[in-house]
């Protein structure tokens, strides 16, 4: 829909049923995440928050809750957007069908970016403390804007067409910050506002910075969308919203998204920092306190009858899986055709989207040799490490579409058994060491720094997978079949890397006693039944809580030419390490506190 405002989305979805008002006054701290978690476990409707203590303005949550939701919201623009992102993938496209491509690049123009200065009369000055002070998680060093749209400028290439807009939190308050004159700008690796922060700093030059909130529900999502190269985040938004993204520049030269809720404008200067965090994030975990680049605020402006909007980052699923469902829903097709045989691609939600990664690709190497083994798909997954935020994936499982026509990285369960089926575990596991790994991402050894490792896997099956354990097998530890021929075992709590090490040869040698031809991985960790709960469960212990080149063993393992193997089952040590950062837990007392709002008469009843 064409929406002007985020408010005409409000009304929108209040009118078709998929939003809700909370009348009664909620609490920034903690109250309001803990209702919006509650109402997404359920898959319930946006929330709009009317009164929030401490703050004039009122807010929205959940907006993005659901894939139908999200579609409905850009009901009308889809088809084209889609479309839009397949012509900008592959032009050859628009040669072989100009029919049905005749309008894309119609779209593209009518949503270039509209600079209108009307719209300067429509933005009243506030404050930072004045915006609502939303604190997520108990241990949050402070309010945070989990829904940024951030613009920035490349000073060597001055002007909008030429800008980044990005979703990278900011941190209110807390910490060292001057209340209402510093805040913190928080971006992980591999981020265009990174590009445009160095050639500032080689200038010597302060960034301008420009942190836009609210707006029509375009515009957040063209800021988190990978566009393919040459395609405006702007632009973007323009065309999934059926309107122009209208902007002006304020009397400091910063650009205000006119459409905007909230517009807060700030300098970065070279090398200025403080700390940053702890922040709940995606992973499940806290991200910790780092220096991150300080930004010094110049204005705070908003619109009449502004809304706030916000989300709630944790342990996935949470809203960012539906945002996740529809960027694939519109792009799907773009990264596979820009690496030459690749078909598919999954960064899989359930272990926090950057540790693991599901690939398949076309293996052709040497079609005339009867015996296939992983040639090809090792070259694809070079490729993929090596392409934009991709790049920060630790674990990449890549199988050959020749073996199965009909296998789908987002079925989790069956794609890990495909590979396991097929994977030569002396031959097709390849670490890569020393490297970055995502910023978020405390399993490695140090920030950003870790190892990355492939499983390839092609040709014909080379073992069945156990479904249920054999009435013989026998091991002393807490143990578990967690899914086909992955065996979850509780060990010991993790000291240090000698004790583990002497763990972990123990238990290669109880399990040499049994019949392990169907169990090539064994995961160890702290609570083997949990892992047994639910896929989800052993997904996001074993590849967030493990580092590959420290914390992947193997019965009977060897170094041949450098390259790392072993004869029987991997084993993967995903039990948490002093050096992890610690998990998100819910404070009980206001989990008790939102309870009742789910109780007869209460503003949630029904829904939760």
């Amino acid at each position: 829909m064409g929406y002007k405002s985020l408010a005409d989305c409000v009304v929108d979805l209040e009118k078709h049923g998929h939003l809700i008002r909370i009348k009664e006054e909620v609490d920034p701290y903690l109250e309001m995440a803990a209702i919006h978690l509650r109402v997404y476990e359920k898959q319930g409707p946006a929330l709009f928050f009317e009164k929030i203590k401490g703050s004039p303005f009122p807010a929205v949550s959940n907006l993005f809750g659901t894939i139908e939701r999200s579609k409905f919201m850009f009901r009308d623009s889809l088809p084209k957007v889609k479309d839009l992102v397949t012509l900008r993938s592959d032009p050859v496209k628009a040669l072989k069908n100009p029919f049905k491509y005749a309008g894309s690049a119609l779209t593209a123009l009518s949503a270039l970016p509209l600079k209108q200065s009307l719209f300067k009369q429509t933005f009243q000055k506030t404050t930072i403390s004045a915006i609502p002070q939303i604190v997520n998680w108990p241990m949050d060093g402070g309010p945070f804007i989990t829904m940024p749209q951030v613009f920035t400028e490349d000073i060597e290439k001055p002007g909008v067409m030429n800008a980044n807009l990005g979703m990278y939190r900011i941190q209110l308050a807390g910490n060292e910050y001057i209340q209402d004159k510093e805040i913190g700008l928080h971006y992980q690796i591999h981020r265009g506002i990174g590009v445009h922060q160095t050639k500032a700093n080689a200038k010597g030059q302060p960034l301008k910075v420009s942190i836009f909130v609210g707006g029509p529900p375009s515009h957040p999502l063209a800021a988190v969308m990978p566009l393919p190269e040459g395609l405006s985040e702007l632009t973007f938004a323009g065309a999934l919203g059926n309107r122009r993204f209208r902007y002006f520049r304020d009397e400091e030269g910063f650009v205000i998204s006119a459409d905007a809720d909230f517009v807060i404008t700030g300098t970065v200067y070279p090398h200025e920092n403080k700390p940053e965090g702890p922040f709940g994030d995606h992973l499940g975990y806290y991200s910790l306190t780092h220096p991150f680049p300080l930004m010094k605020v110049s204005n705070v402006y908003h619109k009449k009858n502004a809304i706030w909007s916000f989300t709630v980052v944790g342990r996935p699923p949470q809203e960012d899986t539906s945002f996740g469902a529809l960027i694939h829903d519109i792009t799907g097709s773009a990264i596979p055709q820009e690496i030459h045989g690749l078909k598919e691609v999954y960064a899989v939600d359930a272990a926090g989207v950057h540790p693991l990664l599901f690939a398949i690709g076309s293996e052709r190497y040497t079609p005339y040799l009867k015996e296939r083994k992983p040639q090809e798909i090792l070259t694809i997954s070079n490729h993929i490490l090596g392409k934009n935020q991709l790049s920060l994936a630790k674990y990449l499982f890549i199988a050959a579409r020749e073996d199965d026509e009909n296998l789908s990285t987002h079925h989790v369960a069956e794609f890990l058994s495909h590979v396991l089926e097929r994977i030569d575990l002396r031959r097709d596991i390849h670490f890569h060491t020393n490297t970055t790994i995502d910023t978020l991402d405390y399993s490695g050894d140090g920030l950003n720094s870790g190892s990355k490792v492939v499983f390839a896997a092609a040709g014909e099956k080379k073992r069945e997978l156990q479904k249920t354990l054999p009435t013989d097998f026998k091991l002393e530890a807490a143990h578990a079949l967690a899914s086909a021929g992955i065996l979850s075992v509780t060990l010991a709590p993790y000291t240090d890397a000698a004790s583990a090490k002497k763990d972990i040869d123990l238990l290669k040698e109880h399990l040499k006693r049994n019949n392990l031809v169907g169990l090539p991985l064994v995961v160890v960790c702290d609570d083997a039944g949990f892992l047994t709960e639910h896929i989800n469960n052993l997904v996001w212990v074993a590849f967030t809580r493990s580092n590959p080149a420290a914390d992947i063993h193997g019965v009977d393992d060897f170094i041949q030419d450098k390259h790392w193997g072993c004869n029987g089952p991997l084993i993967i040590d995903a039990r948490k390490k002093p050096h992890h950062a610690p998990e998100l837990i819910k404070d009980e007392a206001v989990e008790r506190k939102v309870d009742r709002m789910g109780e007869k008469g209460g503003p949630l009843y029904g829904i939760i």
